[in-house]
């Protein structure tokens, strides 16, 4: 048997070209047979088809057909964020300078836990990451998996500032990984203040910081999960400065309009955080993961500083090989960073605020759409480019059986979120590509599976 191929090296080119015809003719027979937005069946029917295209895991003997056909049944058993009908998540799809970026990276396969594992990528990364938080008004950034990590870590370097203990403050619109990292890094319980119309009230923040001792931390959300809302930001750095609280800001998904002139206003205060989290695989179009944390005060990457000698030697980083191991919690990390400086580089700032302007356009003409059918309620215009709507008149159950239709039909693909006490039907703008009619599609659908369903 003969030695496979590497994909990098001199005959790695070589190697890849007939690879990749076979993975891109895979991924297109695997799209014209879902024929949609998401396989049909359900869980049952699509781990079937899994088992059947699967076998045996790991034969005896290898099978040469392989690539083609698990990345057929991959594609074939996607939910494609780039079908304009799966519209559900914050999970954006990817730009092709993108992702052919990360297939270099793929390729080459640098680790940036060491510089002689990744002499260009470790520059670039810390170049980037630069650039990207002092468009944000802040002074550096890590590169993460994305908001829950970059959320972890805020909360660890306040602990690490202030002593090694601090209360978390946050509104009940904020993520689920706040509270969890909290719980991970072993501090009190947080305080969580209403949000009585989905963003923080700043009345209530202010009784909370009066009435706690320090020190705390508050967390506001640009660009919650659920509707897409962002918290009043000026005035919460305000109360955060007069009660000498931190400040940090998870802008996972509202982080993107920072590339856009006519959105960017909305991101009023984001300067005044201490850390700020955003996702480039949200408003960016990244493949994941592509997460940034920006921090105001860049020596507070002293916290996680870490010596491994086979890494990061005292006499090696004294002779100027760069020290990468105070940049993150992990250590093998691949180049995230490259895929974003391809996108950041070929499109600029205002290419990216194209994209972001579009989809924050689609938002708003579905919202109006929602808002004109008599069948149907609007919960609100939205704030970026996240819908929710529900059939008029209908309960919780009804509302959660449409969405489940349309996902067992493989029709559309909604999320689900709950707001003034309801529950409402999710739509989730990302695709740049989306036209007005698939956006009369995906309610023409909507209306269908109400109708299809059971009282």
């Amino acid at each position: 048997m003969s030695t496979p191929p590497l994909a990098s090296g001199p005959g790695g080119p070589d190697a890849l070209r007939p690879l990749l015809a076979t993975v891109l003719d895979a991924l297109a027979a695997g799209r014209r047979e879902r024929g949609g937005p998401l396989p049909a069946g359900g869980p049952d029917a699509v781990a079937a088809r899994v088992a059947d295209a699967l076998g045996d895991v790991l034969p005896d003997t290898g099978d040469p057909d392989a690539l083609r056909a698990l990345v057929h049944l991959l594609a074939a058993g996607a939910a494609d964020p780039a079908d304009p009908l799966c519209a559900a998540h914050l999970h954006g799809p990817p730009l092709a300078v993108a992702a052919a970026a990360d297939l270099a990276a793929s390729a080459v396969n640098p680790s940036l836990d060491s510089w002689d594992q990744a002499p260009a990528a470790s520059a670039l990364e810390a170049a980037v990451a630069r650039t990207l938080a002092r468009t944000a008004g802040l002074a550096d950034a890590l590169v993460t998996t994305g908001g829950t990590e970059s959320n972890q870590l805020a909360l660890l370097l306040a602990r690490e500032a202030h002593g090694g203990t601090v209360r978390l403050v946050c509104g009940t619109n904020a993520h689920h990984s706040l509270p969890r990292a909290a719980w991970l890094l072993g501090l009190p319980d947080p305080v969580l203040v209403p949000t009585p119309h989905g963003t923080l009230d700043p009345a209530a923040l202010d009784a909370a910081l009066t009435a706690l001792p320090g020190p705390l931390l508050v967390a506001a959300t640009a660009g919650t999960t659920d509707a897409g809302l962002i918290d009043p930001l000026p005035e919460i750095a305000g109360l955060c400065t007069a009660h000498g609280a931190r400040l940090h800001i998870d802008a996972a998904y509202g982080g993107g309009l920072l590339f856009s002139d006519r959105h960017r206003d909305k991101l009023a205060g984001l300067e005044a955080a201490h850390t700020l989290t955003i996702d480039l695989h949200k408003l960016g179009w990244q493949p994941v993961a592509a997460g940034l944390l920006a921090l105001a005060r860049p020596h507070e990457r002293a916290t996680l500083h870490h010596r491994a000698d086979y890494l990061n030697a005292d006499d090696d980083t004294e002779a100027g090989l760069p020290d990468l191991l105070g940049r993150s919690l992990r250590t093998t990390r691949r180049p995230d960073i490259l895929k974003i400086a391809v996108t950041l580089k070929t499109l600029g700032r205002r290419g990216l605020g194209a994209l972001t302007d579009q989809v924050c356009a689609r938002a708003r003409e579905f919202a109006a759409l929602v808002a004109e059918h008599p069948g149907f309620e609007l919960y609100d215009r939205p704030v970026i480019s996240t819908v929710l709507f529900r059939p008029a008149g209908a309960d919780d159950h009804t509302v959660a059986a449409v969405r489940r239709r349309l996902l067992h039909d493989g029709r559309a693909v909604l999320g689900r979120a709950r707001a003034d006490g309801r529950l409402w039907l999710k739509a989730t703008v990302l695709n740049p590509h989306t036209r007005p009619d698939d956006l009369a599609q995906l309610l023409e659908l909507a209306e269908l599976a109400e109708g299809n369903t059971p009282a």
